[in-house]
């Protein structure tokens, strides 16, 4: 789950990180009251759950509150990617920014703990760097939750700016961001650019927080935070119908059972030199009703070109699946190519079941991804 960027810094906030005054604005009125509260200059930010905001025009640094409210006329309302710009924040920008830096903690499995990724290079994309200058990135780990990894984060702290004299500060604003993580169940708590200005201040400029899902029945006061305007609506129903689901941006729509299987599914689909077009997982005991409610997703998807249905059966019985197949076809018009492969518990008697229908069927794994490749570059059924 994601959170506003005005969100992430009042949580900061609360735990000690220093972050400039802000205010939420809904209407271009609003922006022009805050900047007049303020009384200099202003940076009106737009605020939706992606990124880039800055190159799509939705950051403006003004001067006065007249300039504000221009920029909150030509933001409110502005489309970044796909996403309408709702709210903006007007956040003071008086004090000039020295260095910027790259703070930021992931949950990483490849350490098998928590990871704290540093550089003395911010305000840009950390993977960029990562990439084109790896030694510019600093990361140590620490295996509990419970401690704070005291004498490492002592050691990168005074790098970040250059200046020991920042040391202290910095490792303030990395105690409290682990704090953060940690008891809000965070999957990521990022800070981009963590800044040092004219003023001597390490501030939090911007701010980036994920959390765990799965952890929300224990935060509450998180789940309130969830703006479902920014939420994907195929997600929130397949959510609804027990069914997990995440848009992208192919053209071969997916329906598997089992996260690891659907994953396995994507995999396969780029090897052989195709793009998914979601991730959806039907999951165990599938009824012919949640198969139903996975095609009309699909066929919601304008960019699907074909369909591949890669079906395990082990808890989920095959029958089951074709049988829900079969009755999507009565009650949704499918006009896309469907291939289908199952396995497993009751396979025959499903496979038997398709036969004699537009449905193509494949025998192996490898031979229905192919096949739907095929089939969504314009190949013959």
């Amino acid at each position: 789950m994601k959170i506003h960027e005005y969100q992430a810094k009042e949580l900061f906030a609360n735990y000690g990180i220093p972050v400039p005054p802000q205010t939420l604005a809904m209407t271009p009125d609003e922006v022009y009251e805050a900047a007049g509260t303020y009384g200099g200059t202003v940076a009106v930010k737009a605020q939706v759950h992606v990124g880039g905001r800055g190159k799509a025009g939705g950051i403006k640094v003004v001067k006065n509150a007249d300039e504000a409210r221009a920029a909150g006329e030509r933001i409110l309302g502005m489309d970044i990617k796909g996403i309408t710009v709702k709210k903006v924040i007007v956040v003071e920008s008086d004090a000039e920014i020295v260095k910027e830096a790259y703070l930021g903690i992931i949950l990483d499995r490849s350490a098998k703990g928590i990871s704290f990724i540093c550089s003395a290079e911010g305000g840009v994309d950390i993977e960029e760097v990562a990439a084109t200058t790896p030694e510019k990135i600093l990361t140590f780990h620490t295996l509990s939750a419970d401690e704070f990894p005291e004498a490492e984060a002592r050691k990168v702290a005074g790098k970040l700016f250059e200046d020991e004299t920042t040391a202290e500060p910095v490792l303030n604003v990395m105690r409290g961001l682990f704090k953060v993580f940690v008891e809000k169940d965070c999957s990521l708590a990022e800070i981009n650019p963590l800044v040092l200005n004219d003023r001597g201040e390490v501030v939090a400029l911007d701010g980036k927080i994920n959390f765990d899902e799965n952890a929300l029945f224990r935060q509450p006061d998180v789940e309130a935070l969830r703006d479902m305007d920014e939420e994907d609506p195929n997600e929130i129903e397949a959510k609804e119908k027990g069914l997990s689901f995440i848009q992208l941006d192919g053209d071969i729509g997916c329906m598997v059972n089992g996260a690891g299987l659907a994953m396995a599914t994507m995999d396969m689909i780029k090897f052989f030199g195709g793009e998914p077009a979601n991730f959806l997982d039907v999951g165990g005991s599938s009824s012919p009703a949640k198969v139903i409610h996975a095609f009309k997703l699909l066929m919601g998807n304008p960019n699907v070109k074909a369909i591949l249905v890669n079906i395990f059966g082990g808890i989920t019985r095959c029958d089951d699946i074709a049988e829900g197949i079969l009755e999507s076809y009565k009650q949704i018009e499918i006009n896309l190519p469907i291939v289908i492969r199952l396995s497993g518990t009751n396979a025959e008697e499903g496979m038997a079941m398709l036969k004699d229908t537009p449905l193509i069927t494949a025998e192996t794994f490898e031979a229905a991804v192919k096949k739907a490749i095929e089939l969504s570059k314009g190949g013959a059924a």
